[in-house]
């Protein structure tokens, strides 16, 4: 049963993989049509050609590999400076240049000089280039949203899970209390599991965070009004300092760190409730600018990568992860036991991940990347506008083919860098805890 879930599992993720490559470039593909620019192919996947059927102008297909997917448009490059577009150098670079200018006019036809890419706009050039990445963008957050507003999130409350017995320092990653360790607040006051902490020093608190704080921030007496079958009680504690974990901003919890505070001595239950649209946007705010840091710092993962992959090191829980590393933590999905719907929402959840980092990932100012085609049309639009303003010869398009060279190299790395998560997601895997 197990070897059959984990396979429907990897299933899924590929159906819901191609989904998304097929989401991705459908933006490039409604919004070039759009602008009257022809497209020949829309394509899922590399390699050889599974299926195909062709209407009207293009032909739409899926391919073997479904490790992205293209659209073809015509006239991705502008002409050389002579007006040229056959390659013909001997030289390895610019022979690069001309192979990628000869491609993009590969099936030029009677009629389509009106419609090649380099001949729009560039604002309508950033806005095909930009479709695909932003409808990863739309459904992670409709994945997201729908998530978090219908089956909900892990959220602390202010419920009683557990009572510490003794005072120990959060630094010291030890669960078992020592004679030397002095008795906790929370346990000397005779706060139970299962409590319901409703006020503190006789303030209303309605959430974790709001408690967490004032507890933080009080070192002395203090009241706590606690909910115990069906009745409130009001218990007396002396909170002390302790060295507890250190809290971001947005109250979340910094890895590693640690800073003095009060302290009283329970852990809070978490429990999986929906959050409304303004927390959940927050939610999904604080998961973008999550995503965009880790998007950053890839290239310093590199090293543990390299030790998880052909060392003996530790795969850590932030390692960046790739489509079989992906696909495998969705068989583990299905083999959880929980309720199906903390399944299906764990399932949903990875795959929001997933478009979430094709967005971030595309958007980086870098060929081939969408995001490089934007910034070549936006500067292509600032220096038209500085040529308009000293009145000085309009400059023409941008010819983006000249960077072929820088994308080829950029290409390699990513190649180099996807093996490497590959290699370490088959021999040593990041695992759901």
């Amino acid at each position: 049963m197990t070897i059959l879930l984990t396979i429907l599992g990897i299933a899924l993720f590929a159906v819901g993989l191609l989904f998304s490559i097929a989401w991705h470039e459908l933006g490039h593909l409604s919004t070039a049509k759009l602008f009257g620019i022809r497209v020949p192919q829309y394509m899922v996947g590399f390699g050889p050609t599974i299926w195909s059927r062709r209407k009207g102008e293009t032909e739409y297909g899926i391919k073997a590999i479904p490790m992205g997917g293209y659209i073809r448009m015509i006239g991705m490059f502008p002409p050389g400076e002579d007006g040229r577009i056959e390659a013909r150098s001997t030289s390895p670079w610019r022979g690069m240049i001309e192979d990628a200018r000869s491609a993009a006019y590969e099936e030029l036809k009677p009629g389509d000089e009106t419609r090649l890419f380099y001949t729009r706009k560039p604002w309508k050039r950033v806005i095909v280039m930009f479709a695909g990445p932003f409808m990863n963008l739309v459904l992670a957050v409709a994945i997201f949203l729908g998530v978090m507003m219908t089956f909900g999130s892990p959220t602390q409350t202010t419920e009683v899970a557990g009572v510490q017995k003794c005072v120990i320092a959060q630094s010291e990653k030890r669960d078992t209390c020592a004679k030397s360790d002095p008795e906790s607040p929370a346990f000397a006051a005779g706060l139970r599991e299962g409590d319901k902490i409703v006020a503190f020093n006789g303030e209303p608190v309605e959430d974790w965070a709001t408690l967490s704080t004032r507890i933080r921030e009080t070192i002395g007496p203090a009241t706590i009004t606690v909910e115990r079958g069906g009745t409130e009680q009001v218990l007396k504690a002396t909170l002390i300092e302790n060295t507890v974990a250190k809290k971001d901003e947005d109250g979340e919890v910094v890895p590693e760190e640690f800073v003095p505070a009060g302290y009283l001595g329970f852990a809070a239950r978490t429990e999986i409730l929906p959050l409304s649209f303004g927390d959940s946007v927050d939610r999904m705010g604080g998961m973008i600018e999550n995503g965009a840091e880790a998007i950053v710092a890839l290239p310093s993962k590199v090293p543990d990568l390299w030790d998880a992959a052909f060392g003996d090191g530790e795969r850590k829980d932030d390692s960046p992860v790739g489509v079989v590393g992906a696909a495998r933590l969705s068989g583990e999905v299905l083999n959880l036991d929980v309720p199906t719907t903390n399944i299906v929402a764990t399932f949903l959840m990875l795959l929001a991940g997933f478009n979430l980092s094709l967005f971030l990932f595309n958007m980086l100012p870098l060929l081939p990347l969408d995001g490089g085609h934007i910034a070549g049309a936006l500067w292509e639009s600032v220096r038209r506008k500085i040529a308009k303003v000293f009145r000085r010869p309009d400059p023409g398009p941008f010819d983006v083919a000249k960077l072929m060279p820088v994308a080829y190299v950029v290409a390699g790395i990513f190649i180099c860098f996807t093996l490497l998560v590959l290699v370490a997601d088959i021999v040593n895997p990041v695992k759901i805890s």
